[in-house]
């Protein structure tokens, strides 16, 4: 699509479709990016979200629809990324630039000023941020001496690039910045600049697609970050080619791919965008959704989020918490620290703090408990179109996997080991099924969940399992139910019936609105 004052095109590539994250050098040759190499046009690139592990009431969709408790109807992150990005196509030259979904970047530099990508080789975004955040975040380690004061924006160059270094990793780099005075949003005395956004010039992204040509299909995770950011700069070296802590699967291709990429990019002039007066906000996990959105003052203030957007029926007992595109009853009660979208709730429902209700239709007198995460998924199932409602604990690690069921105690759901929550739904370990890799265990892939033929009753006999385990309790989903697991349900999703649920909500709360 052309967007951006018709300058920029932007694409969206997603994990669950066709692409990856990974995968950036394949991109290079779909919807005719050779042909517009050609031409030397201006091309952005977002991540629709892939897996979204971390946050699954994401996954289906993608991070880059997350909703955004602004506006009536509400705004998702795709229209926030091309408002925040409006100004970059006139001060780019041809060239790729790359972004993720799930980020949010808030800057300011001097009116007279301008972010510009027209530098050859890779031009990057920088951020002061704490040096925890940089374990999670790619890391610069840039040429810069000691300096009494910080100007909201200036450039440097970049030894090298660390990506989710330890703590030591990053001293021992020369990564880390002490406060000197004029820092505008840092509070602590040592931080580092972590990365966002960048930019590619045409030359080098026409040197990629020359090596794709030469790959042929690739069968291995490429990281756009990763993998290409660590091969710059003039202290890069080789050795992070053989380190695989951060692939979801490891091939055999993958070393001898990351080494021919290092040596193609080895020398390529890498500069950095230092936005000293920025802050950066990630939004990828359950925990991150839950606290920007109804805890974090500065960031709702800094962009105008609401607590209700799009919504019927709000009413004095929603205090401290945020929903969105949603038809609740006035009767219902809402702890602080909970978002609810995309849902219906019934009369009586109650919603504990810190939880997540996501394209739920949840029924009359239902109790939630307090950091749930629920969501309902529309699934086909033997031709017919069925429901399905995860649910996990906010803080669960569904990317830990074990090799085997006979390590299930090794998972945590809520806090509870795997085999005593099966005992809880009356169900052996050996009765328990994992879709996909068979080596890999996980709640992501455990086939826990039932399907039902209505969004109602799909939540209600979820949230009876959940209550089952806190409580202590028992309740088995009846015999026959078809059981799915979190990456089950995104293999058979029906978007339309999705899209379609969404439609049918979006109509009734302007028939609320019209009424009051």
């Amino acid at each position: 699509m052309n967007l951006l004052r018709g300058e920029l095109n932007i694409s969206f590539i997603s994990l669950k479709f066709q692409f990856s994250r990974s995968n950036i050098l394949a991109f290079l040759k779909v919807e005719r990016f050779y042909q517009d190499l050609k031409e030397r046009t201006k091309r952005g690139l977002t991540w629709a979200g892939g897996f979204s592990q971390r946050l699954p009431s994401a996954s289906a969709l993608g991070k880059i629809l997350m909703p955004l408790p602004l506006g009536d109807p509400i705004y998702q992150m795709l229209e926030l990324k091309l408002a925040m990005y409006v100004d970059f196509p006139s001060q780019m030259k041809p060239g790729l630039l790359v972004t993720c979904a799930d980020d949010i970047e808030l800057y300011s530099i001097p009116e007279e000023e301008r972010v510009s990508f027209d530098k050859p080789g890779f031009t990057a975004l920088a951020h002061p941020s704490p040096l925890s955040m940089g374990t999670t975040h790619g890391v610069f380690v840039l040429n810069l001496h000691e300096r009494s004061s910080f100007p909201e924006m200036e450039s440097a160059s970049c030894l090298s690039f660390l990506h989710k270094p330890s703590i030591d990793k990053m001293r021992d780099s020369g990564a880390v910045c002490r406060k000197q005075g004029g820092l505008f949003s840092m509070s602590d005395s040592e931080f580092v600049y972590t990365d966002s956004t960048y930019y590619m010039d045409f030359d080098t992204a026409k040197s990629l697609l020359n090596l794709l040509n030469e790959l042929g299909p690739l069968n291995c995770e490429i990281d756009a970050y990763g993998d290409f950011l660590q091969a710059l700069g003039p202290k890069a070296t080789i050795e992070y080619t053989k380190n695989t802590a951060n692939v979801t699967k490891e091939e055999s291709s993958l070393v001898e791919i990351r080494q021919k990429i290092f040596f193609l990019l080895k020398g390529t002039p890498f500069n950095v965008i230092l936005l000293n007066n920025s802050k950066f906000y990630h939004i990828g996990t359950m925990t991150e959704y839950l606290f920007h959105l109804t805890e974090n003052e500065a960031f709702r203030s800094e962009l105008g989020l609401l607590s209700s957007a799009f919504t019927v029926n709000v009413n004095e007992n929603f205090s401290g918490c945020c929903i969105m595109h949603s038809v609740l009853d006035l009767s219902c009660s809402i702890e602080a620290g909970s978002v609810v979208e995309y849902s219906r709730l019934e009369a009586g429902v109650s919603v504990g703090g810190g939880s997540i209700i996501s394209s739920c239709w949840v029924s009359s007198g239902l109790s939630v408990p307090a950091g749930a995460f629920m969501h309902t998924l529309c699934v086909s199932h033997q031709e017919q179109t069925t429901f399905v409602t995860v649910f996990f604990g906010i803080k669960d690690n569904l990317k830990k996997s074990v090799a085997s069921p006979t390590h299930l105690e090794e998972l945590l759901l809520f806090g509870f080991n795997l085999t005593k929550c099966l005992s809880h739904w009356g169900m052996e370990n050996e009765c328990l099924k994992f879709s996909g890799d068979a080596s890999s265990c996980s709640l992501w892939n455990a086939r826990l969940f039932p399907v039902c033929s209505e969004q109602q009753s799909s939540f209600s006999m979820s949230l009876r399992m959940l209550q089952a385990i806190l409580s202590g309790t028992t309740s088995s989903p009846p015999r026959g139910t078809a059981l799915m697991s979190m990456q089950d349900c995104l293999r058979h999703k029906n978007l339309e019936e999705m899209l379609k649920l969404k439609r049918e909500l979006h109509h009734d709360i302007k028939q609320g609105k019209h009424s009051i």
